[in-house]
This record gives C-alpha cells, sequence and structure tokens, in this order.
C-alpha cells in the first residue's frame, strides 16, 4: 500500500477534539471533536497535549482584545505541554523522537530580523505567540516548528511541565532584565498569582532577599519568601521597616494601576522598577521628580528567549515547584478561563487534555 493511500486512510480517521472560536467572545468559545487536524510540515513536530496552563493571555485572544488573531476558526492556548507523536522528514532524529516530552515555546519568529539576531525572539518584528497569529495547544494535538519544541527530563511533574513556557519563563526573563543581583531585595507584587510564586522562587535562585506582597502564608513557608506584606494599606511602611529605610532593588509588578502608587513608591535609589502586565489597568500617573531624582529605571517586559526557557528546564525539575489550585478538563475551558478572575483562587489554573 503506498504512502499517499495510506495517509489518505488516516486523515479520514483523523478526529481532533479542540476548544474552538469561530468570532471573539467566551460565549461563541465550544468544544468540538471534529475540529481541523494540525498540518505538519518537513520542519515540524506534532506534539500530543497533555496539560495547558491557563493565563490571561488566553483570555485576551478568547475576548478579542488582541489586534491580531489567526486563523479563524481559531485554537487558543499559549502554555502547553506534551508528548511527540510525529516529526517531520527534515526533523533532526538524533534531537527529537516519537514519545520524548516537550514543552513548547510559544513565540512565532521569523529568525532573521534584527531583534532575532540579537537573541530576542519573543520581540521579533514579523513574530507573534502561538495560540494567538496561530492555533494553540487547548486541543489534542498542536503542530509546531522543531526550533519551538524543548525536552524536557522524564521525572519533570506535567504541572510543572505545563507552567515553565509562560508562567516562569516570563517573570525570569523580567528579574534578567532588572539585572537582580546577589543580596538585594526584591518585592513582588501578586506573590501568590501564577506568576509571582515562580518569581518568589527565581528570585531566591538568584540570592535575593525576597519580599513577597501577600495574604497567604504559603508563599513563605512553601516557597521560601523571605517576608511577607499583607498589610496593603502599609504596604511602603513595611518596606521601609524591612529595608531600614532603603527601600527595594528590584520591584516586579505585573497587576498594573492598581498597585502602580505602592509599587513604585517602594523602589530605592538606584532601584528598577519592572512590569510584563497590567491586570487592572494599563494607564498610570508618573512623577517625574521622583523617577530621575531616585536614578530609578522603570523597564517593561515580555515573555522570553529561548536561551532562558532551556536554562529553566536545566535547572527547575529540582528547584521549581508550582502551586494547583484546579484543573478543568477540555471540555470546561470556559470555566477555567472564568476561574482566572476568581477571588478564592490560590494557585495555578491548569486544562487536562489527555
Amino acid at each position: 500500500m503506498s504512502k499517499k493511500v495510506i495517509n489518505k486512510i488516516r486523515d479520514s480517521l483523523f478526529t481532533l477534539k479542540a476548544a474552538v472560536f469561530e468570532k471573539p467572545g467566551i460565549e461563541n468559545l465550544k468544544v468540538i471533536d471534529n475540529a481541523q487536524e494540525p498540518k505538519i510540515s518537513d520542519h515540524d513536530i506534532l506534539v500530543k497535549v497533555k496539560e495547558a496552563g491557563i493565563n490571561p493571555i488566553d483570555y485576551l485572544v478568547v475576548s478579542g482584545t488582541l489586534p491580531k488573531l489567526n486563523p479563524l476558526p481559531h485554537i487558543p492556548g499559549a502554555e502547553s505541554t506534551g508528548i511527540i507523536e510525529q516529526v517531520g522528514s527534515h526533523v533532526d532524529n538524533n534531537n527529537f523522537k516519537k514519545e520524548d516530552r516537550v514543552i513548547i515555546h510559544n513565540k512565532v519568529f521569523d529568525g532573521t530580523c534584527d531583534m532575532c539576531l540579537n537573541g530576542l525572539d519573543m520581540i521579533c518584528r514579523n513574530g507573534g505567540l502561538i495560540g494567538a497569529i496561530t492555533n494553540g495547544g487547548f486541543a489534542e494535538y498542536i503542530s509546531v516548528p522543531e526550533r519551538n519544541v524543548f525536552k524536557i527530563p522524564v521525572d519533570m511533574e506535567w504541572d510543572l511541565a505545563a507552567s515553565l513556557p509562560v508562567t516562569s519563563l516570563t517573570p525570569y526573563h523580567a528579574l534578567n532584565e532588572a539585572s537582580l543581583r546577589i543580596n538585594e531585595s526584591l518585592l513582588v507584587f501578586g506573590a501568590s498569582g501564577s506568576t509571582g510564586m515562580m518569581a518568589v522562587q527565581l528570585g531566591k535562585k538568584m540570592g535575593a532577599k525576597v519580599i513577597a506582597v501577600s495574604k497567604d502564608n504559603w508563599i513563605k513557608t512553601d516557597f521560601g519568601a523571605d517576608y511577607i506584606v499583607s498589610d496593603y494599606d502599609r504596604i511602603t511602611e513595611n518596606i521601609k521597616e524591612i529595608t531600614e529605610g532603603k527601600m527595594a532593588d528590584v520591584v516586579l509588578n505585573s497587576l498594573g494601576i492598581g498597585t502602580w502608587e505602592n509599587s513604585f513608591a517602594s523602589v530605592g535609589i538606584n532601584g528598577r522598577w519592572v512590569a510584563f502586565g497590567g491586570l487592572t489597568g494599563a494607564d498610570v500617573k508618573l512623577n517625574v521628580q521622583a523617577l530621575y531624582s531616585k536614578q530609578i529605571k522603570l523597564i517593561g517586559s515580555t515573555g522570553g528567549t529561548r536561551k532562558e526557557l532551556q536554562e529553566l528546564v536545566d535547572t527547575s525539575s529540582k528547584q521549581l515547584k508550582v502551586r494547583v489550585w484546579k484543573k478543568f478538563k477540555l471540555e470546561d475551558i470556559k470555566d477555567a478561563l472564568q476561574a482566572l478572575f476568581a477571588k478564592e483562587r490560590d494557585g495555578r489554573i491548569l486544562l487536562d487534555v489527555a
């Protein structure tokens, strides 16, 4: 029987369960059993998805907030992990083979622009996000280029693997951008959130003294924060006491306008304020005099590099952990996305796809 006939039979039998929407709006998101099969080219890898992370970016995609969205109908999902099902004919079999456990770097990049040539593929001038300008991981299978696939250790838990490509890489890159150094003080707002819990652990790994803004004591007992600030009405006063008046060397704020004033006021002389999100709003009022008189650096950060993701894979299996609040089945994707805004949320939200 010819290969062409075999592929035709396979295509006729292949069905793909996936979360799909034809027009923006969470009310239009549905799970179907006959979504379009991912196409695999010579340099692509087909991954059978085990778990996917639920992140604010996914909600933005589904709600239609992002300007670029392709294709339609669309499968969202920016953070996923799974097992290799098939490799393209030009994929190096010494690097990847069927049944390998992998995570997916969620950046689409051309590899030829000036940003890519400088190793900054996450801000490729012609790129975007998997799950936004391509179909994502809220499906049984996803096809991605070989360069987006990273093998993970056999002993890495799926929950952690599903929390590396976005939830860990984003704060890791931000802390690198802020040049966090040993013995510096790191203040993390939203410390018990998904990226926050990772930022706390990564800050400790980098040798910093970590101050967590959170009402959850587990961020100290289980994740290693040196101090917790739980009185949201006295944040700057508490930081002043903890740092003996110096304030924080690095402040990480991914929450936006809701914590802007406290976060900026907590930055010490020659300190760095870094952000990679604006969940509570993006427009803030800036005191320029305080900015220049204290020589504060304001840093924007997005995603992370392939090199940084490989560093996380190499070190995180034994050094990072994740607190999971809830796991949802693929069929309950709407509930999973809406749970992002639950006041009682106490850890990560994951999607059990397999």
